[in-house]
């Protein structure tokens, strides 16, 4: 018993405040296994007796502890927090009162009513117990003599302690008085300490509610629902959910509706966007019939055969308003409906630009060639959606990697100028091409002059490139 506080310490380090199971109903019956120690001397004021309490916990003169398995009890529920425990003991005494006697055989079967307190600590794992009941104790030498009479029924009260810490077994404490009102000598103490073990109910899926009042009882699942699961906690049990992996709403069968248009998620072709009933969730923003993952043009009321389309054409160019952007001036596909500069423009495009000079072997712009490159800019500008080539040549003079990195830098040169003076970047494209596409002999100073030249053309790759990744988004 020395060590006790220590045992009480760790079972609390140990299993802390998780809510257990105790002996109730579900679980009626408990066998017990200990030790006990008898303790003949705080128990009355006549020799070789102390006071009542008097050395209470003296366990080194006064205790009588059989170091073995010395006590074994059997108990059943009664209810309302009612136990009945059968026990007996054995032990040997040697210490009786303020004397040593011989070894002196112990033996003692008790009944008691137990009522337990733990209940009003929110049946958490520490069970106090309180008990009263009776019980008949015989004491005597090896060869079978009593001394001073000493066997007697007595009346006993009791607390203790059982510290739940699985389901089903405690460490179980106890002190017990036990009144003898002839002889008055054999009024004493016995102390207990063992494991005590509850069973009689079968939770056979671990959930806490009882095969006999589980309906589900191969499933774990809430006592709110007999034993039967709820997986998505939505407050609907699985057997009713027709959603039973998702949460949900009643009203639905435990279906969610996570648009909230009123159409269960399973039933909705459309669920994360609010929607019709009679187009199974999905939205018709402009009232044409045609839902809107089906409408080509979900903003415009169309009829179905069209594809929800109104199919306008205004400027008869083939290409649907939608689709154009410039729906009233008729252009190629190329270019999104809108026009594009003709040969006449783009040729007069380079006249412009073979006035544009150049400080010699520079990519400096010389300052007489801007009233040139303007005139280009208003022509750029009456094309708003057309992307413009500016290409940079060089005669043969010099080396290869010269004139393609001259030619390179005059091209870019010029497509800078434009775009500082209003031409958007995005319809600019610039490349050199050095030596490498003459249009005049380079063996004459006229065809040398003639080869030294910035053009200007329409980028079809880029356009077309540009068209493919708009449908893309789309």
């Amino acid at each position: 018993m020395k060590h006790l506080s220590k045992i009480v310490l760790a079972s609390l380090l140990i299993f802390g405040f998780t809510s257990v199971k105790a002996q109730d109903a579900d679980n009626p019956w408990a066998i017990g296994i200990g030790t006990n120690a008898v303790d003949f001397y705080p128990v009355g004021e006549d020799a070789p007796l102390g006071g009542m309490f008097d050395e209470y916990f003296n366990t080194g003169d006064h205790w009588n502890v059989l170091p073995a398995v010395s006590k074994l009890s059997v108990s059943r529920y009664i209810g309302a927090g009612f136990v009945g425990e059968l026990s007996g003991s054995i032990n040997q005494i040697e210490n009786y009162g303020d004397r040593s006697v011989g070894d002196l055989a112990y033996y003692a079967v008790d009944l008691s009513a137990d009522y337990s307190l733990r209940a009003l600590l929110n049946d958490g794992w520490l069970d106090p117990v309180v008990g009263i009941g009776g019980g008949y104790t015989w004491i005597g030498d090896q060869d079978g003599q009593d001394i001073n009479n000493a066997d007697a029924a007595t009346l006993n009260g009791k607390v203790g302690l059982n510290f739940w810490f699985s389901d089903n077994i405690a460490l179980s404490l106890e002190s017990k008085y036990k009144h003898a009102f002839e002889p008055e000598s054999a009024k004493h103490f016995q102390h207990a300490a063992g494991i005590k073990f509850i069973f009689g109910g079968k939770d056979t899926d671990g959930d806490g509610v009882y095969d006999k009042n589980d309906e589900c009882p191969e499933t774990p699942g809430l006592e709110e629902f007999n034993g039967c699961p709820d997986t998505d906690g939505d407050g609907i049990e699985d057997r009713q959910d027709a959603c039973p992996e998702e949460a949900g709403l009643a009203e639905f069968d435990g279906c969610p509706d996570t648009d909230g248009d009123g159409v269960a998620d399973p039933d909705d072709d459309c669920p994360e966007v609010a929607g019709l009933a009679e187009m199974n969730g999905c939205p018709d923003a402009d009232g044409d019939g045609v839902r809107d993952d089906e409408d080509n043009c979900p903003e415009e009321a169309g009829p179905a055969e069209n594809d929800g389309c109104p199919w306008a054409d205004t400027d008869g160019d083939g290409i649907l308003d939608k689709d154009d952007d410039c729906p009233e001036e008729a252009g190629p596909a190329a270019s999104n409906g809108c026009p594009e500069p003709t040969a006449e423009v783009i040729s007069e495009l380079n006249e412009y630009s073979k006035t544009v000079l150049f400080d010699l072997n520079k990519a400096t712009i010389r300052t007489e060639s801007e009233e040139a490159l303007q005139s280009i800019v208003d022509i750029m500008n009456e094309y708003s959606t057309t992307i413009f080539h500016v290409e940079g040549h060089t005669d043969s003079s010099g080396s290869d990697a010269y004139n393609m990195k001259l030619s390179k830098e005059r091209a870019a040169s010029v497509a800078t100028w434009l775009e500082e003076n209003g031409v958007p970047s995005k319809r600019l494209t610039s490349e050199g091409y050095g030596e490498t596409q003459p249009i005049a002999t380079n063996s004459t100073a006229k065809g040398r002059q003639d080869n030294r030249r910035v053009e200007i053309s329409l980028d079809k790759d880029r356009e077309m490139k540009d068209n493919s990744e708009e449908e893309d988004n789309k």
